[in-house]
């Protein structure tokens, strides 16, 4: 390593998402199943909004957490979900950046961070990042929330637990009760809950629910990025005791600074566009990709998201499946990178409906090889 970087940079590494979307980049006309985005594009109006700040001169830096009607928007809507609690809210650089706030506000050197394996490829190296512990607790073959093991991993040197659900890499959506028992654990150990709550519109089966309904204490992470494809825009918001915002707004103002000024007045007019034809399609898409490959694969049927993590067929493991996988022209992401273990793959549907039925033709055909 050269003398000058930083030891932290040494405790993770690059992300293998990344190298696959490399890979994908040099590939002529690959079947890729690969990305975390959704397929559709920017409602125009959105659009229209963004490009009428921008001609109208707002361009400058916005108020680092974030421009007052958006926030009063995102405010009002908190506080009708979840009445008389005594939550405030920031606009954070994309939940990427809410993320890392979070975990640079509230984890010491030393602290350790429970999340579930598997999980999305950020939290362990930002759990590292800030001198904290990433504590895993497995989830297979399922991929349920079970409180006992959470509880089970707790020790004096708790400091956060992180809930992500819908979930990524697995989409699989953690039951009320489960989330509800989590909830009551942290409160009654006095342990922080993060709810990771980026595909709160995926969501496919019955009604979605958060813990914060329980916790009134837990940091809720949420955006626009998947909801209203807007992933380059880097919109997200953060919710929760004032305190902890008031930290997190301290330091993006050393860091992020603000998210983009256009982009959150095309957020403001996002809250009011409905996206439910979308999310309505990609529940059929999920459907068709669970019946298609149940019988050839080991999978979980996803509640959420727009994921897909089938267990790799033979003994040979995910990577070495996924790079099979590849050299036959599907991009799909080997487990690995979101797990301790390498037995799985993860498959993105947010893909078009020639492009899915393009996949599932090769991965049967890679099962049956």
């Amino acid at each position: 390593m050269h003398p000058w970087i930083a030891d932290r940079t040494a405790s993770f590494d690059s992300s293998g998402i990344r190298r696959v979307f490399d890979l994908a980049a040099k590939m002529k006309d690959p079947i890729n199943l690969s990305i975390g985005q959704p397929d559709f594009d920017v409602p125009d109006e959105i659009k229209e909004a963004t490009i009428e700040a921008i001609r109208a001169g707002k361009n400058a830096y916005s108020p680092t957490q974030g421009i007052a009607p958006l926030r009063e928007a995102i405010l009002a809507d908190v506080r009708s979900k979840y009445p008389g609690q005594d939550r405030d809210v920031f606009i954070s650089s994309g939940t990427s950046g809410g993320l890392m706030l979070s975990m640079l506000s509230m984890v010491n050197p030393g602290d350790e961070v429970i999340f579930t394996d598997p999980y999305f490829v950020m939290y362990p190296a930002l759990v590292r990042l800030c001198g904290g512990v990433p504590v895993m607790v497995d989830t297979y073959p399922d991929f349920r929330l079970d409180p006992a093991k959470i509880e089970a991993a707790i020790t004096p040197r708790t400091k956060m637990i992180l809930i992500n659900s819908p979930g990524n890499p697995t989409g699989v959506v953690a039951s009320e009760e489960d989330q509800r028992a989590v909830a009551q654990i942290a409160a009654d150990k006095k342990i922080a809950l993060l709810s990771d709550e980026i595909y709160s519109r995926f969501f496919y089966d019955g009604t979605f629910y958060s813990p914060a309904a329980d916790n009134p204490d837990t940091i809720v992470i949420d955006g626009f990025s998947k909801s209203h494809a807007m992933t380059g825009w880097r919109v997200g918001y953060v919710h929760g005791p004032p305190a902890i915002i008031a930290t997190m707004l301290k330091i993006q103002q050393y860091s992020f600074v603000c998210s983009p000024q256009p982009a959150q007045w095309g957020a403001l007019r996002a809250m009011d566009v409905s996206l439910q034809a979308n999310f309505d399609d990609y529940r059929r898409k999920r459907d068709y990709l669970v019946n298609e490959l149940s019988p050839h694969y080991e999978l979980t049927s996803p509640g959420g998201a727009f994921y897909l993590f089938p267990k790799a067929p033979g003994q040979a493991g995910g990577e070495a499946f996924v790079e099979r996988a590849i050299s036959q022209g599907l991009l799909i992401i080997p487990g690995k990178i979101f797990s301790q273990r390498d037995s799985h793959f993860r498959i993105s549907f947010a893909a078009s409906d020639a492009m899915l039925q393009r996949g599932v033709e090769k991965l049967i055909q890679l099962a049956k090889s």
